[in-house]
């Protein structure tokens, strides 16, 4: 029977069609989405997804198809590379690619020379970000439609792009759809995480696809030229739901086949040139261009022709574009691999080594065909090839796979092209470029024990056990490799003749710029740690060594660690100098460190209270963050997060709030849970309704120190904006617990829980409270005054300080003490350019001032905090300021000229004007003759409080208290508070 292409509508999936076309209509009405269509072998993923790319490009929509292969992590990005290839006829896809160098890399023909100056993990970053700003782009002249097929066979890069994607495409017009296999997916597949990674996003659609019902299966046979009831009926039988199955069981005219055999007996029917034409390809995978094709199966173009027109008659390779031909199922492909021969299968292999140029499809090949050198030297330039494409799990499974051949090829240094010693630390950088610290320092420690020791090898060492969190074993790591440099760099060579005086000066510098590095790691190293004294001077001899060898990054580094060190040491101006140097200097040759150059010089900016200066240096960072791709990368974000809370710290609200709506709520990973913590600062201040959101989500990182302090000290804000101190102190408690004495967030962190208590307080102060209280207090000036090493540190920045001062200014108010000079003092500290924190200020020195009985300066800060939180938008700080204006009863602010608030707060008296809040309304009874100050009174007769707390409240004395209650209970027609307090309840009059 041949085979022909079924031409009816799609059956039997339209329930699992409507919900793609969902998540497409969403897409294109600017809320991104992720569907992901799973099922068996031969259920119908392509077909449904075929159905739908119809659809999308009916509607308009760009659509990228990139296809995964069966040669594990060999090829990193290979559907992504597929998808920019088959965009190659699209003008406008075409443009935007050609405009974004890391994209550009993985088209046809494009050109890997030059190493980029980041690491594998950096240039990984740039390429997440020029996909996202690429489909971004796309989207707005038109949405977009991007599809993963075979994702069971996706490598990790693949993989960790899909889930970056799912989490940051938001607002843009683009639908990602991948396909896998289920039956293709044991317990540790690693497929496995990044399928429960994407389930827990909302934007995230799963659709499992199951066998077809009968009646769908019938449909489907007639459509593909099934006319015998009977032979229909027993494949429907025998088929169980699966169409590929049935309609090769139709194929095969119902032969008593299993799957495989079923494939292999149409495949017999082929004459001998078709066979093996089709042989050669199943070696290549389901794809192969028509060029390749016919150089590997030796055939003249006439005779490939004519078997190609066989093969595709019987349906089993059909043509794939402008480029080539694709077996018509993934199943056939496996089927005619599996039943080659082992030596045909080598020799097949063989030849397409002869005819391959990727690195990483020649190392597959060499390995298939048993030839372990070409293995071994094709398995380094793909590790190369990896690094430079920003794939450092790829680069690294590459340069492990040489490692494991070295010993099994002989020769292996000349084969390879680069020493076993040199390939362990590629493959070290790699494994920790990729997340994998702990394996970067196990193979560092792999080659100390197998070769000759050098100060490389131990200052390698020593950075990634800085990056692991091992001080210590980082500390003597470093201090090894400074000996060995330094005894390396006062060796004389006095061997070898005159003329080999150039090389010699080469090695000299060499040895000279090793040196440099491993004194700056050793610096870096001991900041934090008890030899924190000694760090200037090794920093020094870095900074010394490095000018003197011309090592940029080492240079940069001593800078920046100098700057570390000035800035513990309260010498902000000789930091914000160092930092100058580091940041305005030639590129280092490492974005990572001119990255962090340039965040540290607008964080001691903004620490000496220069926003204006701060700003500019992080607007150029950001921008030096964009134009390399790097915008996502871990300093990106920082600065990211830096100029978010100088817009929040400057008044600029709007702009603040622009850059947290791109810091996404639902997070999967660390980095993310970073930034979505960094968002609460505007966001808790605002009382935007996100916030609880963010809160959920960012429930299971509170383990980690960053994100705990952060997103838990704005939960105990948030918490106590919304009158619950005890929760506020639950996390303040836990936040405590995993800061560090000396980190200088803690007097935040302390003065925060101070006003915690302080709302907690009873009168008079329990004593253990107070104790409380104190610890807290002593906290927050142990971190101000608490180093690394000897244990002092230097004058804090203007914020540390203002923080401190509000801590103190607290710390009087949950012992009842209402000082206005202590909160005078903190709004002096805040008055750097601190907008909402001195509208915080002015809220609590009103309230001091009320009870002091300065009623007129009180109703001065009281309005222009009023004025300040309105402007701002931070509805929290108002209400409570309402709140205050109500129990003082000032004049309403909405009740002035507003087009002159500030000369109205300077002469109007709050004593002559009327009350903010009108009575509330009438209800009936006595409650007709209660004064708007007697309800108040009431009401909080009504909740339990003394006349001397009702008091305190109120900013009234305790005589008029009495007074006022008197009044009420005759009003009232009552004898005691309780029957006060319940008749209130009964008609309804309390607020």
């Amino acid at each position: 029977m041949v085979w022909r292409e079924a031409g009816s509508a799609l059956v039997g999936r339209s329930s699992e069609l409507g919900r793609l076309v969902g998540v497409l209509d969403a897409a294109a009405s600017g809320h991104a989405g992720v569907a992901v269509v799973s099922g068996d072998a031969g259920i119908g993923k392509s077909r449904l997804v075929a159905e739908l790319v119809a659809l999308a490009r009916a509607q308009g929509f760009a659509v990228l198809t990139g296809q995964c292969a069966e040669l594990g992590d060999a090829l990193p990005y290979l559907p992504l590379a597929d998808a920019l290839r088959g965009a190659a006829g699209d003008s406008g896809l075409a443009q935007a690619i050609e405009a974004r160098p890391m994209l550009r890399r993985l088209t046809p023909g494009a050109w890997l020379d030059s190493q980029p100056a980041a690491g594998s993990g950096l240039t990984q970053q740039q390429l997440f970000g020029s996909t996202l700003d690429f489909l971004a782009e796309a989207a707005a002249g038109r949405p977009v439609l991007f599809v993963l097929e075979d994702l069971h066979w996706a490598d990790r890069s693949t993989r960790d792009l899909l889930v970056f994607l799912s989490r940051m495409l938001q607002h843009e017009r683009v639908c990602l759809l991948g396909t896998y296999r289920t039956d293709d997916l044991h317990r540790r597949h690693p497929l496995r995480p990044l399928l429960a990674e994407l389930q827990r996003l909302p934007s995230v659609t799963a659709v499992r696809l199951g066998p077809l019902d009968a009646d769908a299966l019938s449909d489907h046979l007639v459509a593909l030229g099934g006319a015998d009831a009977r032979a229909i009926g027993d494949i429907i039988t025998r088929a169980e739901g699966n169409p590929f199955y049935a309609e090769e069981l139709l194929a095969a005219e119902g032969l008593p086949y299993n799957v495989a055999n079923l494939l292999l007996a149409r495949v017999e029917r082929l004459s001998e040139p078709a066979q093996s034409v089709l042989r050669a390809a199943a070696v290549a995978g389901r794809r192969i261009d028509h060029d390749l094709l016919q150089k590997v199966s030796g055939l003249q173009d006439i005779e490939l022709e004519e078997a190609i027109r066989e093969i595709a008659s019987r349906g089993l390779m059909l043509p794939d574009g402008d480029y080539g031909y694709a077996f018509r199922h993934a199943l056939l492909q496996e089927a005619v691999y599996t039943d080659l021969l082992p030596g045909e299968r080598a020799r097949l292999h063989s030849r397409f080594t002869r005819l391959l140029d990727s690195p990483a499809e020649l190392a597959y090949h060499y390995l298939a065909g048993h030839d372990l050198p070409g293995a071994l030297a094709a398995s380094v330039a793909a590790g190369r090839r990896a690094d430079r494409l920003g794939a450092p799990v790829e680069a690294h499974d590459h340069y492990d796979r040489a490692l494991a051949l070295w010993q099994r090829v002989p020769d292996a240094e000349q084969v390879a092209g680069i020493d076993r010693v040199r390939l362990a630390l590629l493959s070290a950088a790699a494994a920790e470029e990729s997340g994998a610290t702990h394996r970067a320092v196990a193979q560092i420690r792999e080659v100390l024990a197998v070769e000759r020791p050098t100060a490389e090898i131990w200052e390698r060492l020593a950075y990634y056990l800085i990056d692991a969190g091992d001080d210590a074993g980082a500390v003597e790591a470093a201090k090894t490799a400074v000996h060995l440099a330094t005894e390396a760099a006062d060796e004389e060579d006095d061997h070898g003749p005159a003329d080999d005086q150039a090389e010699r000066r080469q090695v000299k510098n060499c040895r000279a710029a090793l040196l440099a590095r491993s004194l700056a790691t050793y610096a870096r190293a001991l900041v934090w740690s008890p030899q924190h004294g000694e760090v200037e001077q090794l920093a020094g001899r870095a900074l010394e060594a490095a000018r003197a060898s011309g090592v940029r990054d080492a240079e940069a580094s001593a800078l920046i660690t100098l700057a570390v060190v000035a800035d513990i040491g309260g010498d902000r101006q000789r930091a914000e100098d160092v930092l100058t140097t580091a940041a305005a200097g030639v590129p280092s040759g490492n974005l990572s460190i001119d990255l962090r150059a340039i965040f540290s010089l607008a964080r001691v900016q903004y620490d000496r209270g220069n926003l204006a200066d701060a700003a500019a240096t992080a607007d150029r960072g950001v921008d030096l963050a964009r134009e390399t791709g790097l915008t996502w990368s871990n300093y990106g974000t920082d600065l990211r997060f830096l100029r978010l809370l100088i817009h929040y710290t400057a008044g600029e609200w709007e702009q603040a709030g622009e850059l947290a709506a791109g810091f996404a709520a639902r997070v999967g990973r660390l980095p993310e849970a970073w930034l979505s913590g960094y968002a609460l600062f505007v966001e808790v201040a605002r009382g935007d309704p996100i916030v609880e959101e963010r809160m959920v989500w960012l429930r299971p990182f509170w383990r980690d120190p960053l994100v705990s302090y952060i997103s838990r000290t704005l939960a105990a804000e948030h918490a106590l904006w919304n009158g619950d101190p005890r929760s506020a102190m639950e996390h303040i408690d836990a936040v405590i617990a995993v800061l560090e004495p000396f980190d200088p967030g803690m007097i935040r962190v302390c003065a925060t829980g101070l006003w915690a208590l302080a709302e907690l307080g009873q009168h008079p102060p329990r004593a253990d409270d107070q104790a409380k209280a104190d610890d807290l207090l002593r906290r927050a000036h142990q971190a101000a005054t608490l180093g690394p090493g000897s244990g002092t540190r230097g004058a804090m920045g203007v914020e540390g300080r203002a923080w401190l001062a509000k801590a103190e200014a607290e710390r009087r108010r949950a012992g009842g003490d209402a000082d206005p000079a202590a909160w005078r003092a903190v709004v002096d500290a805040f008055d750097f350019g601190s907008v909402y924190e001195v509208a915080r200020a002015r809220w609590r020195l009103a309230e001091a001032l009320l009870a002091t009985a300065d009623r007129d300066e009180a109703y001065a800060q009281w309005r222009q905090a009023v004025d300040t939180a309105a402007a701002l938008g931070a509805a929290p700080l108002h209400r409570a300021l309402t709140d205050l204006g109500r129990r003082a009863r000032f004049p309403s602010p909405s009740k002035q000229d507003t087009t002159d608030a500030a000369s109205s707060t300077a002469t109007s008296s709050p004593s002559s004007s009327a009350a903010l809040a009108a009575p509330p309304a009438d209800h009936g009874g006595p409650a007709v003759s209660l004064t708007g100050r007697e309800q108040e009174v009431l009401a909080l007769v009504a909740a339990g409080l003394s006349n001397r707390e009702i008091a305190e409240r109120l900013f009234i004395t305790h005589k008029t208290v009495s007074v006022h209650v008197s009044n009420i209970l005759a009003k009232l027609g009552v004898s005691s508070r309780t029957q006060a307090a319940a008749y209130a309840h009964q008609r309804g009059l309390l607020p």
